[in-house]
């Protein structure tokens, strides 16, 4: 996922669990940094580019590969700026995703995910959160779009182990961002087709800070 447009984030593996909760918010700059430093920085796959458009395939090995694809992925996400990241867009058909974001409070989550599923909250208690996202899948746009303001995802750690991760806000918004991506929808699948034409028209007159896979 992208930064909040205008917004400076400086970013950043998970600790101990709490309630059944990973504790990310701990040494995160130092996790972060550790990952990119053995990792390389990969182009960004962008819309129309198949990967992207499809569910990806839930990752049975934990082993050294794994590793190498999440260190890859830190070091990618910093090289693009962005707050989260999932594997099929550096090209990888894996469901994926790593993040270094801020909630509304300013705590740093930092963390990775492997087959996360998105928990499903009762209605009654769903807030809507209509803010601004983008998405380094979409270089250069941004469109308002609501999505609950909490979110829990589950899935495996890198290692294979049963984890949960929640968040509020901005961060929750970067969970379900990402969670999308592995099952094949950005998120301008999920606007209007006004909205999504207007985000396409942004992207195509805007120029990426990073590098990208042009699509055939």
């Amino acid at each position: 996922m992208a930064q909040q447009e205008n917004d400076v984030v400086e970013v950043g593996g998970v600790g101990e669990v709490n309630d059944g909760y990973v504790v990310d918010t701990e040494d995160g700059e130092a996790r972060e940094l550790a990952h990119r430093e053995r990792g390389t920085a990969r182009p960004i796959t962008v819309v129309g580019n198949p990967v992207l458009h499809r569910e990806c395939k839930d990752v049975t090995e934990f082993g050294d590969e794994l590793a190498q694809l999440i260190d890859d992925m830190f070091a990618s996400q910093k090289a693009a700026e962005g707050v989260g990241l999932a594997a099929n867009q550096i090209g990888v058909d894996a469901k994926v995703f790593v993040y270094d974001c801020p909630d509304d409070d300013g705590n740093r989550h930092t963390g990775v995910v492997v087959n996360p599923k998105l928990v499903e909250l009762p209605a009654a208690s769903r807030i809507l959160d209509d803010s601004n996202e983008g998405c380094l899948s979409v270089p250069t746009a941004y469109a308002s779009l609501a999505r609950p303001d909490y979110a829990e995802v589950t899935g495996q750690d890198a290692q294979g182990n049963p984890i949960k991760v929640r968040g509020t806000g901005y961060f929750a918004r970067c969970l379900q961002h990402e969670t999308d991506h592995l099952y094949g929808y950005l998120y301008i699948d999920r606007l209007s087709k006004r909205d999504r034409k207007d985000a396409l028209r942004q992207m195509e007159e805007g120029t990426p800070r990073y590098d990208t896979v042009p699509n055939a």
